[in-house]
């Protein structure tokens, strides 16, 4: 989710840039945003790992493994009409708007802006990876069928 954070990260770098040291800025808001992902990411693998468990452990849903994919996207799609999903995609619509609000100068300052645009950016976008996941990450064309739907998910979550 690097990649649509980039226009928040143009603005820090234009900030930071007369500071005598404006990579640490930088360096600190990427910091907390990774953290916040690599998480999310280690989370993911452990309910990966327990699902994989579950199924290769329990017969039933062996055979029934179809409903994994029911319910992650049942959830997935139920999640997009939550207020909380909108309230995680309204701070994220507007990188210089999120920046006017929660930024101030210095490393510590720069560790909480890069959590808390994690967490926004994590909270727009969890339902999104689980479903990748449970599609299977290794298809190309699911993953470009997600990537080409994706907006029309954030236009449903947004109340537009």
């Amino acid at each position: 989710m690097l990649p649509s954070s980039m226009p928040l990260i143009s603005v820090i770098v234009h900030a930071s840039r007369r500071r005598r040291y404006p990579w640490v800025m930088q360096a600190t808001f990427l910091v907390g945003y990774a953290c916040v992902w690599t998480v999310f990411a280690f989370a993911a693998f452990l309910l990966d790992t327990l699902v994989h468990w579950l199924v290769s452990n329990w017969f039933w849903l062996y055979m029934h493994s179809w409903l994994i994919g029911a319910v992650i996207f049942a959830i997935a799609g139920g999640f997009q009409f939550l207020p909380l999903k909108e309230r995680c995609v309204k701070q994220c619509r507007s990188p210089l708007s999120f920046f006017t609000r929660y930024y101030r100068q210095g490393v510590d300052p720069g560790w909480h802006l890069g959590l808390r645009h994690g967490i926004f950016s994590l909270g727009s976008c969890w339902a999104l990876m689980f479903v990748v996941f449970g599609i299977g990450q290794g298809s190309i064309v699911w993953m470009a069928v997600l990537w080409m739907i994706h907006p029309v998910w954030l236009l449903a979550g947004s109340g537009v």
